[in-house]
């Protein structure tokens, strides 16, 4: 039954999970708030709360999982993609927390892990399985087949859906973090009162910088003429943006699972925890007869326990690490 630690720092979550034998033990964040008064993540200041954070974050972690770093049998962690300052704390500290313990090393792909965080809850998709993978940085449609084999069939050409969130609450006037706001304020409007344009990408692929240029315009020549417009029709504003987003992203999933006869679907990233995708998503499964598997709220955002789930399946394939290894802003698949 190995135990593994994993570590998750590639944006502003500083997190450590604790795994044995495929089950998480325990699962610490640590946020970071110091980057709501300047309206997005800084990286520099990023970088410094991780320094701060991660030797108490791990220390809870293990205290958490009622264990200690003798009874580890391997040290995870975020190898890429993300903030590289952010990055280099945690695969440092990895590292050298290896080299002292003389414990394997194991590095994770970010958003292999939040594709595999599916397999954390007892109720787990089967492979072959697809998964929707929506985040700030990110959006892509994946297929499974096995822990280590995973195949992007369709993703972004240009901006992710969760910046197409983060940017549209930003024009309406909402603070950082807007996404969820936005998600909040759409439950209290007409999600068909305004529309918004659609790109016509082809394929499997998606695109949304025209979606937030047409937001831009529509709401540049409205508040020309009543500069209370957005105050007056906020919710039914967000209702409308969140409603175009998630079926942008819903239409382009369904053609996937149509072209490849799989059924077990899955969505996954900091952006399935909007309650509109999710339950968009699962009515969707519904409607088709398909399964459709969505995880807690706690592994849809950034976090160390989908590192571990992650790093777990790698140590049975003996997928180990050395420790020359380096940290990647940008690195794609293994």
């Amino acid at each position: 039954m190995p135990v593994i630690l994993a570590i998750e720092s590639s944006c502003d979550e500083t997190s450590a999970s604790v795994c044995r034998d495929g089950k998480i033990l325990s699962n610490h964040i640590a946020n970071q708030t110091v980057h709501e008064q300047y309206g997005g993540v800084v990286p520099e200041l990023a970088s410094r709360a991780h320094m701060q954070n991660i030797v108490p974050v791990v220390d809870v972690a293990l205290q958490r999982a009622g264990t200690s770093l003798t009874d580890v049998d391997a040290i995870a962690f975020t190898q890429a993609p993300g903030l590289i300052g952010s990055l280099l704390v945690g695969s440092q500290f990895a590292k050298s927390l290896a080299l002292a313990l003389n414990k394997p090393l194991i590095a994770v792909h970010h958003m292999q892990a939040h594709v595999l965080a599916n397999l954390i809850p007892e109720d787990r998709p089967s492979f072959p399985f697809l998964c929707l993978t929506v985040s700030g940085g990110h959006t892509q449609i994946v297929l499974a087949n096995s822990p280590s084999e995973l195949k992007v069939i369709g993703e972004t050409l240009d901006d992710a859906a969760g910046e197409a969130f983060d940017k549209s609450a930003k024009l309406l006037g909402l603070p950082y973090p807007g996404g969820p706001l936005i998600d909040r304020y759409a439950k209290e409007g007409d999600p068909r009162r305004f529309s918004f344009a659609e790109p016509q990408i082809p394929e499997l692929d998606f695109s949304f910088s025209g979606l937030k240029t047409s937001i831009l315009y529509f709401l540049q020549k409205e508040t020309k003429a009543n500069p209370d417009f957005i105050r007056e029709n906020l919710a039914d504003l967000c209702a409308s943006i969140q409603e175009r987003i998630i079926t942008i992203l819903l239409k382009k999933y369904k053609r996937a699972a149509l072209q490849t006869g799989i059924t077990d679907l899955c969505i996954a990233g900091g952006v399935s925890a909007n309650s509109g995708l999710r339950n968009a998503f699962l009515e969707m499964c519904r409607h088709n007869h398909w399964k459709g598997f969505v995880p807690p709220f706690e592994y849809c955002t950034d976090n160390a326990a989908m590192i571990a789930i992650t790093a777990y399946h790698k140590f049975l394939d003996h997928q180990l690490t050395p420790l020359s290894v380096s940290a990647s802003a940008r690195a794609g698949w293994d």
